[in-house]
């Protein structure tokens, strides 16, 4: 039961977080490109690679606490069923290109971040 409490503080936390970044991305870039969905997915997938190896290779993390940041904070804060929505809609309203931008951008953008993550963990951790 702590663990599924911890996860749900957790994913408040994250879900907040994710309604702050789509909020400022917006006024900053304009809802012309979803580059709040973008930020999110990419922050994201270079914090759960940073936390799930800062978590496995040491003991820094209990359990408990990766379960909460990874399946709790992260599960709220990224967003890909939204990405796949906006993608879906640009296609549905002809915007292909749009459409196509944000698999490339989101695809790449995540794996390098994750790649990223995953080597600051190895740098701070030393594995």
């Amino acid at each position: 039961m702590t663990r599924f409490l911890l996860i749900c503080l957790g994913g408040a936390a994250g879900t907040g977080a994710r309604y702050l970044t789509a909020l400022w991305a917006a006024a900053t870039f304009g809802p012309a490109f979803p580059a709040g969905t973008l930020a999110v997915n990419v922050i994201g997938s270079f914090l759960v690679a940073f936390l799930m190896h800062v978590g496995s290779a040491t003991e820094l993390l209990p359990p408990d606490v990766r379960l909460m940041l990874t399946t709790g904070v992260m599960g709220g804060f990224t967003t890909y069923s939204t990405f796949n929505y906006e993608t879906m809609s640009y296609f549905r309203e002809g915007a292909w290109l749009i459409g196509a931008a944000n698999i490339a951008a989101t695809l790449l953008g995540c794996l390098a971040a994750g790649m990223a993550g995953l080597a600051l963990a190895r740098v701070v951790v030393g594995r």
